[in-house]
């Protein structure tokens, strides 16, 4: 697996390495240097807490207490 070094000096982690890895959004990793010059990619240890979607958080805490039916009543009325 290819990938390019940018200008700021960040690669992108293939997907396959990724998933292998259990990384997501947030998660530290660790390179060390191994013996024959290879880098070693290790997940860290902690993981960042990821933040809740102000949008999910809000699903399903809705009242309703009108059908459809009676609401479109009220608002033809």
């Amino acid at each position: 697996m290819n990938t390019t070094l940018t200008v700021k000096g960040q690669v992108t982690i293939p997907k396959q390495l990724r998933d292998a890895l259990g990384l997501t959004p947030g998660s530290q990793v660790q390179f060390a240097l191994g013996k024959d010059g290879e880098v070693v990619l290790r997940k860290a240890g902690r993981v960042a807490p990821q933040r809740r979607d102000r949008f999910e958080a809000a699903r399903g805490k809705a009242q309703v207490k009108w059908k459809t039916d009676e609401l479109m009543a009220l608002l033809r009325d």
